[in-house]
């Protein structure tokens, strides 16, 4: 079982953002990456953390994943308890809905920011912003 632990967020709303994906298999950490994405918002930040973790798991031909984001908000877009209002990210949300459907078995998961790998996501993230500044 694939773990995607991501993160994603900009300094100011909007502001220079960036994300951070950590992929974990059976509990190792298999990669790292994280992008500075210019000035944009913290929701377009986290859903191109997640699009680009559903894009790594597609990659690595992932049957079963779970996505781990402390955004509860986006995990609730996902599951559908939230709708999508903002036409801005309306197109991020059908990108990663339509990557989804690519996982057999997917579940998305919030967790608070200290839990389990969200501190590392978060590392990377904040090291990205760092690097742009």
């Amino acid at each position: 079982m694939y773990r995607i632990f991501s993160d994603g967020g900009s300094r100011g709303n909007p502001g220079p953002s960036a994300y951070a994906i950590v992929v974990t298999k059976d509990g190792k950490i298999i990669h790292r990456h994280s992008e500075f994405l210019g000035v944009n918002t913290n929701s377009y930040a986290e859903y191109r953390g997640l699009i680009a973790g559903l894009t790594k798991a597609i990659e690595l031909k992932a049957e079963r994943a779970e996505f781990i984001m402390d955004s509860e908000f986006i995990i609730k877009q996902m599951r559908g308890e939230y709708r999508v209002r903002s036409e801005n990210i309306k197109p991020l949300y059908l990108e990663a809905k339509d990557l989804s459907s690519k996982i057999p078995d997917i579940t998305f998961r919030n967790v608070r920011r200290s839990e389990m790998l969200i501190p590392l996501a978060d590392e990377l993230l904040n090291n990205e912003l760092d690097m742009h500044q």
